[in-house]
């Protein structure tokens, strides 16, 4: 996603572009976008010139909106030491420490921007 924000606005980059750019297997890559297509992140265009761009404004595009579809981040409330039968009345020896971890990477994913990542030509253009 910061790759793709680092675009020129209206251009497309093809999968196997932005694969050797950050070192990603294309077609590991190729298959990703097209989920964050899916997802609304990400336009995707075929044909010459075509690739794919960022369906908004990285500024607009938290890093939790990125994960979620990908990780399903928000179900993370579950115990993994109980077979998902850990609560606040009954917790878990990890229960309240792995809620404060979850709860701070959650925050961070939700409050950093894919702008956050791409320091380059998504804020110049951007202002």
């Amino acid at each position: 996603m910061a790759a793709l924000a680092e675009i020129p606005e209206g251009s497309y980059a093809g999968a196997g572009a932005v694969a050797r750019d950050i070192g990603a297997p294309q077609n590991y890559l190729g298959k990703l976008l097209q989920s964050l297509a899916r997802s609304g992140l990400v336009r995707s265009q075929k044909g010459l010139g075509g690739g794919f761009c960022l369906a908004r404004d990285p500024e607009k595009i938290s890093l939790f909106d990125v994960v979620e579809p990908i990780e399903h981040v928000s179900r993370w409330n579950r115990c993994f030491l109980r077979d998902g039968r850990c609560s606040c009345a009954a917790p878990c020896a990890v229960h309240h420490r792995w809620a404060r971890v979850r709860d701070s990477y959650l925050e961070f994913l939700k409050t950093t921007s894919v702008a956050d990542l791409a320091p380059g030509e998504s804020k110049r253009r951007r202002g």
